[in-house]
């Protein structure tokens, strides 16, 4: 259990912590903060993945379990004063638990070594709230990897962690790849790309009734608000857009991921 309580935001260990809100020193130390017992316990669940874990005394009564898990497991765990959980944190109301843990990623090589059927890719999209999402909506779908392009944002935002809900640390994430070299290395690896666009000649309907859907497939989403650049249309196999039979005007990028990725998934099923 932890020791003397850290009431100072000044403390070695709360500044080196606090740091890692800035994406610099993300990468520089390559850890990242989860807030939670939700992020807690999926971390808990990588061998090493969980560096450190500051807790309340409020939080450790109540999440007991995991505070066990932590000690067993190894995990340094510091327990702080409400005030310095709340300069750590970076939501409006902290849940008393803030775990610093290692990064996840993995190569592109090792994500396309599996073999895999459904990949989701991330090109140019910037919110990380959406990103995180469409993380979470790739794992619901059973997508074997996600992977997050050099223009898209840092999968290690705390807003992208928490809007993820702990499926950061269920599947492979690929992160920092540029397009122009990672089509060629999907395509290699057997995959259909293509490319989810409103501008799209084909529907998600008749790459479902074709067969298309059915083989593997890698999934491209672009960004909030302009899409997929010309460039990146270009190379992929196919571009496909969701139909619209009311009178909107289009989806948001998380709803299309998720209309896109479970429309692959029962395809492959089935199939």
């Amino acid at each position: 259990m932890a020791g003397r309580e850290l009431t100072s935001v000044r403390s070695p260990r709360v500044k080196a912590a606090r740091r890692l809100a800035k994406r610099a020193f993300r990468r520089r130390e390559r850890r990242f903060l989860a807030e939670g017992p939700q992020a807690v316990r999926e971390a808990l669940r990588i061998p090493g993945g969980l560096a450190e874990l500051f807790a309340t005394a409020e939080a450790e009564t109540r999440h007991a379990d995991l505070i066990q898990a932590a000690e067993q497991a190894g995990v340094p765990i510091l327990r702080v004063s409400g005030e310095v959980m709340a300069e750590l944190a970076q939501t409006v109301t902290p849940q008393g638990l803030l775990a610093v843990c290692e990064f996840v990623d993995v190569s592109l090589d090792d994500a396309l070594a599996t073999t895999p059927r459904l990949v989701t890719v991330l090109a140019h999209v910037r919110d990380p709230g959406n990103a995180g999402t469409v993380l979470r909506t790739a794992d619901a779908a059973g997508s074997d990897s996600v992977v997050f392009t050099d223009a898209s944002v840092d999968p290690y935002n705390g807003k992208c962690v928490r809007a993820s809900a702990g499926s950061l640390f269920h599947l492979p994430v690929v992160v920092g790849p540029r397009f122009d070299t990672l089509i060629p290395e999907l395509k290699r690896a057997g995959l259909t790309v293509l490319a989810a666009d409103g501008a799209g000649k084909r529907t998600l309907d008749e790459a479902i009734d074709d067969g298309t859907l059915a083989r593997p497939t890698a999934w491209v989403f672009g960004n909030e608000a302009w899409g997929l650049p010309e460039e990146i249309l270009q190379h992929v196999d196919d571009v496909v857009r969701v139909p619209i039979y009311g009178h909107a005007e289009s989806l948001n990028l998380a709803t299309a991921a998720a209309v896109c990725l479970y429309a692959s998934a029962r395809a492959q099923r089935q199939g």
